[in-house]
Protein backbone atom coordinates (compact mmCIF):
# COMPACT_ATOMS: atom_id res chain seq x y z
CA UNK A 1 0.00 0.00 0.00
CA UNK A 2 1.61 3.57 -0.70
CA UNK A 3 0.30 6.06 1.79
CA UNK A 4 -0.18 9.72 0.06
CA UNK A 5 -0.94 13.29 2.44
CA UNK A 6 -4.27 12.48 0.62
CA UNK A 7 -5.06 9.37 1.39
CA UNK A 8 -3.00 8.96 4.67
CA UNK A 9 -5.67 9.73 7.42
CA UNK A 10 -8.28 8.03 6.20
CA UNK A 11 -6.16 5.00 6.23
CA UNK A 12 -5.31 5.21 9.54
CA UNK A 13 -6.74 2.48 10.95
CA UNK A 14 -5.27 -0.01 8.53
CA UNK A 15 -1.62 1.65 9.50
CA UNK A 16 -1.93 1.36 12.94
CA UNK A 17 -3.18 -2.52 12.36
CA UNK A 18 0.22 -3.49 10.45
CA UNK A 19 2.58 -1.77 12.95
CA UNK A 20 0.82 -3.44 15.90
CA UNK A 21 1.17 -6.95 13.93
CA UNK A 22 4.74 -6.31 12.53
CA UNK A 23 5.97 -5.33 16.75
CA UNK A 24 4.29 -8.06 18.01
CA UNK A 25 6.02 -10.13 15.32
CA UNK A 26 9.32 -9.14 16.19
CA UNK A 27 9.26 -8.82 19.72
CA UNK A 28 7.96 -12.55 20.47
CA UNK A 29 10.08 -15.91 20.56
CA UNK A 30 8.81 -19.61 19.49
CA UNK A 31 8.76 -21.98 22.59
CA UNK A 32 7.45 -25.07 23.84
CA UNK A 33 4.02 -23.17 24.80
CA UNK A 34 2.61 -20.21 25.12
CA UNK A 35 4.84 -17.45 26.83
CA UNK A 36 5.48 -13.90 27.68
CA UNK A 37 8.28 -11.87 25.54
CA UNK A 38 11.54 -13.02 26.28
CA UNK A 39 10.83 -15.68 28.41
CA UNK A 40 10.31 -19.34 27.67
CA UNK A 41 7.84 -22.14 29.14
CA UNK A 42 9.01 -25.30 29.60
CA UNK A 43 7.17 -28.52 30.11
CA UNK A 44 7.91 -31.02 32.27
CA UNK A 45 7.77 -34.89 31.60
CA UNK A 46 7.06 -37.05 35.18
CA UNK A 47 8.99 -39.96 35.86
CA UNK A 48 7.98 -43.33 37.16
CA UNK A 49 11.46 -44.53 38.83
CA UNK A 50 11.58 -45.71 42.25
CA UNK A 51 14.72 -43.50 44.51
CA UNK A 52 15.23 -42.70 47.76
CA UNK A 53 14.58 -39.12 49.03
CA UNK A 54 15.01 -37.98 52.90
CA UNK A 55 12.34 -38.75 55.80
CA UNK A 56 10.04 -40.72 53.82
CA UNK A 57 9.07 -44.37 52.12
CA UNK A 58 10.00 -48.15 53.76
CA UNK A 59 11.81 -48.11 56.98
CA UNK A 60 13.14 -50.75 58.87
CA UNK A 61 13.67 -51.04 62.59
CA UNK A 62 15.87 -51.63 64.93
CA UNK A 63 16.04 -51.70 68.63
CA UNK A 64 18.47 -51.99 71.49
CA UNK A 65 18.47 -52.85 75.25
CA UNK A 66 20.27 -50.48 77.51
CA UNK A 67 24.14 -50.02 77.48
CA UNK A 68 23.69 -52.27 74.59
CA UNK A 69 25.43 -52.90 71.21
CA UNK A 70 25.75 -49.61 68.65
CA UNK A 71 24.94 -49.77 64.90
CA UNK A 72 26.31 -51.58 62.48
CA UNK A 73 27.67 -48.65 60.21
CA UNK A 74 28.61 -51.30 57.46
CA UNK A 75 24.60 -52.16 57.35
CA UNK A 76 23.64 -48.42 57.48
CA UNK A 77 25.68 -47.31 54.03
CA UNK A 78 24.08 -50.06 52.18
CA UNK A 79 20.22 -48.85 52.65
CA UNK A 80 20.47 -45.59 50.36
CA UNK A 81 21.04 -48.27 47.55
CA UNK A 82 17.50 -50.12 48.60
CA UNK A 83 15.75 -46.74 48.83
CA UNK A 84 15.74 -46.59 52.18
CA UNK A 85 16.65 -43.20 53.71
CA UNK A 86 15.12 -43.82 57.34
CA UNK A 87 15.25 -46.25 60.17
CA UNK A 88 13.45 -46.38 63.33
CA UNK A 89 15.93 -46.50 66.21
CA UNK A 90 14.08 -47.84 69.44
CA UNK A 91 16.26 -47.75 73.07
CA UNK A 92 14.94 -49.61 75.48
CA UNK A 93 16.14 -47.73 79.06
CA UNK A 94 15.82 -51.05 80.80
CA UNK A 95 18.28 -50.67 83.49
CA UNK A 96 17.20 -47.39 84.50
CA UNK A 97 13.54 -47.85 85.76
CA UNK A 98 14.60 -46.44 88.79
CA UNK A 99 17.60 -44.14 88.41
CA UNK A 100 19.49 -41.85 85.73
CA UNK A 101 20.68 -43.01 82.29
CA UNK A 102 24.16 -43.14 82.38
CA UNK A 103 27.00 -41.77 80.74
CA UNK A 104 27.60 -45.24 79.00
CA UNK A 105 23.83 -44.69 77.54
CA UNK A 106 24.41 -41.42 75.52
CA UNK A 107 27.75 -42.48 74.75
CA UNK A 108 25.62 -45.36 72.64
CA UNK A 109 23.35 -43.01 71.61
CA UNK A 110 24.98 -40.27 70.19
CA UNK A 111 27.21 -42.85 68.73
CA UNK A 112 24.40 -44.51 66.77
CA UNK A 113 23.14 -40.75 65.93
CA UNK A 114 26.18 -39.89 63.95
CA UNK A 115 26.55 -43.45 62.04
CA UNK A 116 23.09 -42.25 60.86
CA UNK A 117 24.59 -38.74 60.11
CA UNK A 118 27.60 -40.29 57.95
CA UNK A 119 25.58 -43.09 56.40
CA UNK A 120 23.06 -39.66 54.77
CA UNK A 121 19.85 -41.22 56.87
CA UNK A 122 17.37 -40.06 59.14
CA UNK A 123 15.65 -41.76 62.17
CA UNK A 124 11.93 -42.07 63.54
CA UNK A 125 13.23 -42.47 67.74
CA UNK A 126 11.04 -44.13 70.56
CA UNK A 127 12.27 -44.56 74.49
CA UNK A 128 10.82 -47.48 76.15
CA UNK A 129 11.27 -49.37 79.34
CA UNK A 130 10.23 -53.33 78.54
CA UNK A 131 9.36 -54.99 75.39
CA UNK A 132 7.36 -57.34 77.51
CA UNK A 133 3.88 -57.50 78.00
CA UNK A 134 4.46 -59.00 81.67
CA UNK A 135 7.47 -56.82 81.84
CA UNK A 136 7.74 -53.06 83.93
CA UNK A 137 7.74 -49.53 83.07
CA UNK A 138 9.12 -46.40 85.30
CA UNK A 139 7.55 -44.89 87.63
CA UNK A 140 6.22 -40.85 86.52
CA UNK A 141 8.63 -39.41 88.40
CA UNK A 142 11.61 -41.28 86.53
CA UNK A 143 10.16 -40.38 83.63
CA UNK A 144 10.05 -37.30 83.99
CA UNK A 145 13.75 -36.91 84.86
CA UNK A 146 14.83 -39.13 81.63
CA UNK A 147 13.14 -36.41 79.44
CA UNK A 148 14.97 -33.63 81.12
CA UNK A 149 18.41 -35.74 80.66
CA UNK A 150 17.37 -36.50 76.63
CA UNK A 151 16.90 -32.66 76.37
CA UNK A 152 20.65 -32.06 75.17
CA UNK A 153 20.86 -35.48 73.54
CA UNK A 154 18.01 -33.78 71.18
CA UNK A 155 19.07 -30.72 70.46
CA UNK A 156 22.50 -32.17 69.46
CA UNK A 157 20.99 -34.93 66.94
CA UNK A 158 17.63 -32.85 65.33
CA UNK A 159 19.23 -32.75 61.95
CA UNK A 160 18.67 -36.65 62.52
CA UNK A 161 15.63 -37.09 63.70
CA UNK A 162 12.89 -37.39 61.26
CA UNK A 163 10.27 -37.98 64.07
CA UNK A 164 9.64 -38.95 68.00
CA UNK A 165 7.45 -41.51 68.87
CA UNK A 166 6.00 -40.98 72.33
CA UNK A 167 7.00 -44.35 73.81
CA UNK A 168 7.63 -44.10 77.54
CA UNK A 169 4.24 -46.10 78.67
CA UNK A 170 4.26 -49.55 78.84
CA UNK A 171 5.17 -52.71 76.72
CA UNK A 172 7.48 -51.41 73.50
CA UNK A 173 6.18 -47.91 74.55
CA UNK A 174 2.53 -48.57 73.01
CA UNK A 175 0.71 -46.86 75.49
CA UNK A 176 -1.68 -49.72 76.44
CA UNK A 177 -1.09 -50.59 79.55
CA UNK A 178 1.55 -49.31 82.36
CA UNK A 179 2.58 -51.20 85.63
CA UNK A 180 2.87 -48.08 87.24
CA UNK A 181 -0.19 -46.90 86.31
CA UNK A 182 0.97 -44.37 83.18
CA UNK A 183 -2.01 -45.36 80.86
CA UNK A 184 -4.51 -42.62 82.29
CA UNK A 185 -5.25 -39.78 80.37
CA UNK A 186 -3.55 -37.56 82.94
CA UNK A 187 -0.70 -39.39 82.95
CA UNK A 188 -0.28 -39.48 78.61
CA UNK A 189 -0.41 -35.74 78.71
CA UNK A 190 1.74 -35.01 81.37
CA UNK A 191 4.67 -37.14 79.57
CA UNK A 192 3.33 -36.26 76.29
CA UNK A 193 3.78 -32.34 76.69
CA UNK A 194 7.09 -32.93 79.00
CA UNK A 195 8.19 -34.74 76.04
CA UNK A 196 7.67 -31.72 72.93
CA UNK A 197 8.87 -29.28 75.93
CA UNK A 198 11.89 -30.87 76.07
CA UNK A 199 12.20 -31.46 71.81
CA UNK A 200 14.04 -28.63 69.64
CA UNK A 201 9.86 -27.12 68.27
CA UNK A 202 10.61 -28.32 64.85
CA UNK A 203 10.48 -31.86 65.80
CA UNK A 204 6.87 -33.83 65.83
CA UNK A 205 5.55 -36.38 68.01
CA UNK A 206 3.32 -39.62 67.19
CA UNK A 207 1.19 -41.06 69.42
CA UNK A 208 -0.60 -44.66 69.23
CA UNK A 209 -4.56 -43.62 68.29
CA UNK A 210 -6.35 -40.78 67.42
CA UNK A 211 -8.45 -40.56 70.60
CA UNK A 212 -5.26 -40.51 72.59
CA UNK A 213 -4.67 -37.23 71.10
CA UNK A 214 -7.87 -36.20 70.68
CA UNK A 215 -8.32 -36.82 74.18
CA UNK A 216 -4.72 -34.72 75.51
CA UNK A 217 -5.74 -31.77 73.31
CA UNK A 218 -9.45 -31.33 74.13
CA UNK A 219 -11.03 -31.49 71.09
CA UNK A 220 -11.82 -33.58 67.92
CA UNK A 221 -10.98 -31.37 65.69
CA UNK A 222 -8.12 -32.09 63.50
CA UNK A 223 -5.40 -29.14 62.78
CA UNK A 224 -6.28 -26.35 59.83
CA UNK A 225 -4.02 -23.89 58.40
CA UNK A 226 -4.51 -21.30 60.94
CA UNK A 227 -1.97 -23.27 63.27
CA UNK A 228 -0.54 -25.78 60.98
CA UNK A 229 3.70 -25.64 61.59
CA UNK A 230 3.45 -23.01 64.94
CA UNK A 231 5.05 -24.67 68.31
CA UNK A 232 1.48 -25.36 69.58
CA UNK A 233 1.46 -28.71 71.05
CA UNK A 234 -1.98 -29.60 68.95
CA UNK A 235 0.34 -28.54 66.06
CA UNK A 236 2.96 -30.92 66.45
CA UNK A 237 1.11 -34.16 67.49
CA UNK A 238 0.46 -36.88 64.75
CA UNK A 239 -0.25 -40.45 64.69
CA UNK A 240 1.62 -44.29 64.47
CA UNK A 241 -0.52 -47.01 63.90
CA UNK A 242 1.34 -50.44 64.83
CA UNK A 243 -1.18 -52.82 63.58
CA UNK A 244 -1.61 -50.98 60.24
CA UNK A 245 -4.14 -53.18 58.13
CA UNK A 246 -4.98 -55.81 60.59
CA UNK A 247 -8.61 -55.63 60.53
CA UNK A 248 -11.49 -54.10 62.50
CA UNK A 249 -10.10 -51.57 65.15
CA UNK A 250 -6.68 -52.51 64.02
CA UNK A 251 -6.17 -54.23 67.75
CA UNK A 252 -7.65 -51.56 69.18
CA UNK A 253 -6.18 -48.46 67.24
CA UNK A 254 -9.75 -46.91 66.87
CA UNK A 255 -12.40 -46.85 68.92
CA UNK A 256 -14.70 -44.76 66.17
CA UNK A 257 -13.07 -46.45 63.33
CA UNK A 258 -14.83 -44.01 59.84
CA UNK A 259 -14.75 -40.70 62.32
CA UNK A 260 -10.82 -41.72 63.33
CA UNK A 261 -9.69 -42.50 60.22
CA UNK A 262 -11.11 -39.30 58.63
CA UNK A 263 -9.73 -37.41 61.49
CA UNK A 264 -6.71 -38.95 60.83
CA UNK A 265 -6.97 -38.10 57.13
CA UNK A 266 -7.25 -34.14 57.74
CA UNK A 267 -4.73 -33.86 60.16
CA UNK A 268 -1.91 -35.47 58.35
CA UNK A 269 -2.44 -32.98 55.90
CA UNK A 270 -0.13 -31.36 58.56
CA UNK A 271 1.10 -33.91 60.68
CA UNK A 272 2.95 -37.61 59.90
CA UNK A 273 1.32 -40.52 59.87
CA UNK A 274 3.91 -44.29 60.20
CA UNK A 275 3.54 -47.55 61.54
CA UNK A 276 3.72 -50.90 60.90
CA UNK A 277 1.38 -53.64 59.87
CA UNK A 278 0.46 -56.92 62.11
CA UNK A 279 -0.93 -60.18 61.67
CA UNK A 280 -4.22 -59.46 60.17
CA UNK A 281 -7.48 -60.61 62.41
CA UNK A 282 -8.74 -62.35 58.82
CA UNK A 283 -8.16 -62.07 55.48
CA UNK A 284 -4.63 -60.10 54.64
CA UNK A 285 -5.05 -56.49 53.27
CA UNK A 286 -4.79 -56.91 49.23
CA UNK A 287 -3.38 -54.42 47.22
CA UNK A 288 -6.15 -51.95 46.56
CA UNK A 289 -6.80 -51.69 50.11
CA UNK A 290 -3.37 -51.02 51.35
CA UNK A 291 -3.34 -48.11 48.54
CA UNK A 292 -6.75 -47.31 49.45
CA UNK A 293 -5.63 -46.92 53.28
CA UNK A 294 -2.22 -45.45 53.06
CA UNK A 295 -3.54 -42.39 50.41
CA UNK A 296 -6.50 -41.89 52.72
CA UNK A 297 -4.43 -41.59 56.06
CA UNK A 298 -1.21 -40.43 54.10
CA UNK A 299 1.55 -42.51 55.41
CA UNK A 300 4.72 -41.06 55.41
CA UNK A 301 6.25 -44.68 56.18
CA UNK A 302 6.15 -48.15 56.87
CA UNK A 303 8.13 -50.32 58.59
CA UNK A 304 9.24 -53.41 56.41
CA UNK A 305 10.76 -55.90 58.99
CA UNK A 306 7.30 -56.16 60.57
CA UNK A 307 4.82 -57.72 59.70
CA UNK A 308 6.96 -59.33 57.06
CA UNK A 309 4.17 -62.06 55.48
CA UNK A 310 2.26 -58.48 55.05
CA UNK A 311 5.16 -57.23 53.33
CA UNK A 312 6.24 -60.67 50.97
CA UNK A 313 2.33 -60.68 50.33
CA UNK A 314 2.97 -57.04 48.45
CA UNK A 315 5.62 -57.83 46.73
CA UNK A 316 3.65 -61.05 45.64
CA UNK A 317 1.15 -59.04 44.30
CA UNK A 318 3.25 -56.83 42.01
CA UNK A 319 1.94 -53.82 44.22
CA UNK A 320 5.05 -53.13 46.28
CA UNK A 321 6.66 -51.03 44.02
CA UNK A 322 3.73 -48.86 43.76
CA UNK A 323 4.48 -48.01 47.50
CA UNK A 324 7.87 -47.54 47.56
CA UNK A 325 7.32 -45.20 44.86
CA UNK A 326 4.31 -43.28 46.41
CA UNK A 327 4.84 -43.42 50.46
CA UNK A 328 5.37 -39.77 51.67
CA UNK A 329 5.57 -37.11 49.26
CA UNK A 330 6.81 -37.59 45.68
CA UNK A 331 6.85 -34.02 44.31
CA UNK A 332 7.40 -33.28 40.35
CA UNK A 333 7.77 -30.50 38.03
CA UNK A 334 4.83 -29.78 36.01
CA UNK A 335 6.10 -26.26 34.06
CA UNK A 336 7.97 -23.24 34.29
CA UNK A 337 7.61 -19.91 32.60
CA UNK A 338 11.31 -18.50 32.79
CA UNK A 339 12.83 -15.52 31.25
CA UNK A 340 15.57 -16.28 28.88
CA UNK A 341 17.42 -12.70 29.67
CA UNK A 342 17.94 -11.00 33.15
CA UNK A 343 19.78 -7.65 33.98
CA UNK A 344 21.74 -7.75 37.35
CA UNK A 345 19.89 -5.52 40.12
CA UNK A 346 16.54 -5.78 38.37
CA UNK A 347 13.99 -8.17 39.37
CA UNK A 348 14.44 -11.61 37.75
CA UNK A 349 10.36 -13.21 37.59
CA UNK A 350 10.05 -17.13 37.67
CA UNK A 351 7.07 -19.03 37.51
CA UNK A 352 7.45 -22.88 38.51
CA UNK A 353 4.47 -25.25 39.28
CA UNK A 354 5.22 -28.54 40.87
CA UNK A 355 2.30 -31.22 41.64
CA UNK A 356 2.60 -33.78 44.63
CA UNK A 357 1.64 -37.54 43.48
CA UNK A 358 2.56 -39.44 47.08
CA UNK A 359 0.20 -40.58 49.55
CA UNK A 360 1.71 -37.42 52.21
CA UNK A 361 3.08 -34.13 51.98
CA UNK A 362 6.37 -33.22 53.68
CA UNK A 363 6.22 -32.75 56.94
CA UNK A 364 9.65 -30.66 58.19
CA UNK A 365 10.88 -27.37 56.54
CA UNK A 366 13.01 -27.43 53.62
CA UNK A 367 14.95 -24.68 51.96
CA UNK A 368 13.77 -23.93 48.67
CA UNK A 369 16.10 -22.08 45.87
CA UNK A 370 16.82 -21.40 42.24
CA UNK A 371 20.07 -22.17 41.84
CA UNK A 372 22.18 -20.17 38.66
CA UNK A 373 25.52 -21.80 37.79
CA UNK A 374 27.71 -20.24 35.34
CA UNK A 375 28.51 -22.27 32.28
CA UNK A 376 31.92 -21.30 31.96
CA UNK A 377 32.81 -21.05 35.39
CA UNK A 378 30.64 -23.48 37.27
CA UNK A 379 29.72 -21.42 40.07
CA UNK A 380 26.83 -21.82 41.52
CA UNK A 381 24.44 -18.95 42.77
CA UNK A 382 21.84 -19.79 45.15
CA UNK A 383 18.90 -17.51 45.38
CA UNK A 384 15.82 -18.54 48.58
CA UNK A 385 12.62 -18.19 46.58
CA UNK A 386 10.77 -18.27 50.61
CA UNK A 387 8.75 -21.06 49.65
CA UNK A 388 7.17 -23.73 51.89
CA UNK A 389 7.30 -27.23 50.02
CA UNK A 390 5.25 -28.50 53.13
CA UNK A 391 2.03 -26.68 51.38
CA UNK A 392 2.41 -28.66 48.33
CA UNK A 393 -0.13 -31.61 49.47
CA UNK A 394 -1.19 -34.79 48.27
CA UNK A 395 -2.52 -34.47 44.58
CA UNK A 396 -2.29 -31.25 44.64
CA UNK A 397 -0.81 -28.38 42.94
CA UNK A 398 2.09 -25.47 43.89
CA UNK A 399 3.04 -22.85 41.77
CA UNK A 400 5.85 -20.63 42.89
CA UNK A 401 5.68 -17.24 41.35
CA UNK A 402 9.05 -14.86 42.58
CA UNK A 403 10.41 -12.12 41.34
CA UNK A 404 13.91 -12.08 42.37
CA UNK A 405 16.49 -9.69 42.80
CA UNK A 406 19.87 -10.77 40.97
CA UNK A 407 22.48 -8.33 42.64
CA UNK A 408 25.86 -9.62 43.31
CA UNK A 409 25.70 -12.13 39.82
CA UNK A 410 28.30 -11.37 37.34
CA UNK A 411 27.09 -11.11 34.02
CA UNK A 412 27.43 -14.42 32.11
CA UNK A 413 25.03 -17.25 30.77
CA UNK A 414 23.86 -19.57 33.46
CA UNK A 415 21.93 -22.88 33.87
CA UNK A 416 18.78 -22.62 36.01
CA UNK A 417 17.88 -25.29 39.25
CA UNK A 418 15.24 -26.09 42.01
CA UNK A 419 17.49 -26.91 44.92
CA UNK A 420 15.62 -28.54 48.09
CA UNK A 421 17.54 -28.98 50.90
CA UNK A 422 17.99 -29.44 54.71
CA UNK A 423 17.59 -26.36 56.72
CA UNK A 424 20.16 -27.79 59.06
CA UNK A 425 23.56 -26.42 58.16
CA UNK A 426 24.83 -29.68 59.13
CA UNK A 427 23.13 -31.24 56.16
CA UNK A 428 21.96 -28.56 53.33
CA UNK A 429 24.94 -29.03 51.20
CA UNK A 430 24.94 -32.79 51.20
CA UNK A 431 23.36 -34.80 48.21
CA UNK A 432 21.64 -37.34 50.53
CA UNK A 433 19.21 -35.12 52.14
CA UNK A 434 18.32 -33.06 48.73
CA UNK A 435 14.68 -33.77 47.68
CA UNK A 436 15.08 -35.17 44.36
CA UNK A 437 11.77 -33.78 41.83
CA UNK A 438 10.01 -37.21 40.14
CA UNK A 439 10.82 -35.93 36.45
CA UNK A 440 12.90 -37.38 33.53
CA UNK A 441 16.31 -35.57 32.78
CA UNK A 442 16.20 -33.52 35.77
CA UNK A 443 18.22 -34.55 38.72
CA UNK A 444 22.16 -34.30 38.92
CA UNK A 445 23.13 -36.71 41.28
CA UNK A 446 26.55 -35.12 41.90
CA UNK A 447 24.70 -31.89 43.04
CA UNK A 448 21.37 -33.02 44.32
CA UNK A 449 19.81 -30.37 41.80
CA UNK A 450 17.13 -30.64 39.71
CA UNK A 451 17.76 -28.87 36.60
CA UNK A 452 14.92 -26.72 35.22
CA UNK A 453 16.46 -27.69 31.70
CA UNK A 454 16.62 -23.51 30.69
CA UNK A 455 19.41 -20.91 30.27
CA UNK A 456 19.16 -17.36 31.31
CA UNK A 457 21.67 -14.57 29.80
CA UNK A 458 22.86 -12.29 32.71
CA UNK A 459 24.08 -8.11 31.63
CA UNK A 460 24.73 -5.45 33.47
CA UNK A 461 23.16 -2.15 33.61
Amino acid sequence: MKFTKRNFTANIPAFLLICTLMLLYSGCKKTDGEAAPDATTIQYQASTDIFPNPERGFIHMVDVKSEGAGLNAMWLSTLRADNVTMIMRQFYLDKFKDKAISDAQFQLMNSDMQLIRDAGLKCVLRFSYTDDMAGTDAPLAIVLQHLDQLKPFFEANKDVIAFVQAGFIGAWGEWHHSSNGLATMENEKTILYKLLSVLPSEIMVQVRTPKAKQDIVGNTKPIDVSIAYTAENKARIGHHNDCFLAGGTDYGTYNNVTAEKNYISQDALYVPTGGETCPPEGDFPGCSVAQTEMRLLKWTYLNLDWYQPVITAWKNSGCFDEFRRNLGYRLSLVNAKLPDVATAGKDYTVEITLTNKGYAPLYNYKITSLVLKDKISGTSYPVDLAVDMRTCKPYGMLTITKSLNLTGIPAGDYDTYLSITDRDATLKNRVAYSVRLANKGTWDETTGLNSLNHQVKITVK
